[in-house]
């Protein structure tokens, strides 16, 4: 069993890291300019995704009446804003792909920071868990190192060896795209006892909740044209895995009830967030993808 958390905890971090490095290969410093110089955009973004879907989860968690473990994992994954398959899911809509790519990285640098003070503050309030707080330094310490370094090397080596960077950059999203499915169903088998149980439970209605709760504020607080806003909306829906993985195996030290609940949760936000992607691509048959060439 220890050889197994070994293995899942070295695939874990070698997807975050390879999704921030992908992320970083694959912007550029001038579409990010433009991006950050769009300060009502920011300032938007940032509210949706570090305050309100919080909260979000937080309402979510208490009006289906949560139990302890799938709760924790409710408001980990509901304060964990940046997810990578945010910015895929942009491309799958045909939506603006550069301010998509943009913002998830800007979430998950500034969730990098707040995401343990908000998950703290949260399970605190609402007195779940038994009291247990987050060690707050100890979660920005990895999370800072696991996403904010590969993503400047990646940006650093996109701006200086542009070459280099788009030629690795199809082969760093493919090794994302596979570990992410190998965590998820590490999750899914390691602890696939605590995930059966939660089967017909309010747990998995509360992800697919937010899920949509969440694609809806961050297509609301945004600015824009329609295909813009409905990006920002596929950023806001799908939520970070990084932290609330380091979280569950730093302050609950990987608990199998919190982890089974935890992928439970992902999977059922998943179930929402990609056919609302897909119903959004088929209306755009055809049209052009925002900036996409930015991409590389």
């Amino acid at each position: 069993m220890d050889t197994l958390h070994l293995v899942s905890n070295a695939v874990t971090v070698i997807f975050i890291a390879t999704t921030m490095f992908a992320a970083g290969l694959g912007a550029t410093l001038p579409a990010l300019r433009a991006i950050f110089a769009d300060l009502p955009l920011l300032l938007l973004a940032l509210l949706a995704n570090l305050v309100v879907i919080p909260l979000l989860g937080w309402g979510a968690a208490a009006l289906f009446g949560l139990s302890t473990a799938p709760f924790i994992a409710l408001v980990l994954v509901a304060s964990s804003p940046g997810g990578p398959l945010g910015a895929k899911l942009g491309m799958v809509q045909n939506g603006d792909v550069v301010a998509g790519a943009a913002m998830q990285v800007l979430l998950a640098t500034a969730g990098s920071i707040t995401f343990g003070l908000t998950a703290n503050g949260i399970l605190t309030a609402a007195e779940v868990g038994g009291g247990i707080s987050l060690d707050v330094a100890a979660l920005v310490r990895t999370v800072a190192i696991l996403q904010l370094v590969p993503f400047a090397v990646g940006l650093v080596l996109r701006h200086y060896a542009p070459p280099t960077a788009r030629s690795w950059h199809p082969f760093a999203v493919k090794v994302s795209n596979v570990t992410f499915m190998i965590v998820l169903a590490g999750m899914l088998l390691g602890n696939w006892r605590d995930v059966v149980e939660l089967l017909g439970s309010r747990a998995l209605l509360a992800g697919f909740v937010l899920s949509v709760a969440a694609f809806a504020t961050g297509t609301l607080l945004a600015t824009g044209s329609p295909v813009r806003r409905t990006t920002m909306g596929s950023v806001a829906a799908v939520r970070n895995v990084g932290p609330a993985l380091a979280a569950v195996g730093i302050a609950f030290r990987n608990e199998p009830a919190i982890m089974g609940a935890l992928a439970a949760v992902l999977l059922s936000g998943l179930t929402a967030a990609i056919p609302i992607a897909a119903v959004l691509s088929r209306r755009r048959s055809g049209g052009p993808v925002s900036s996409s060439a930015e991409l590389g």
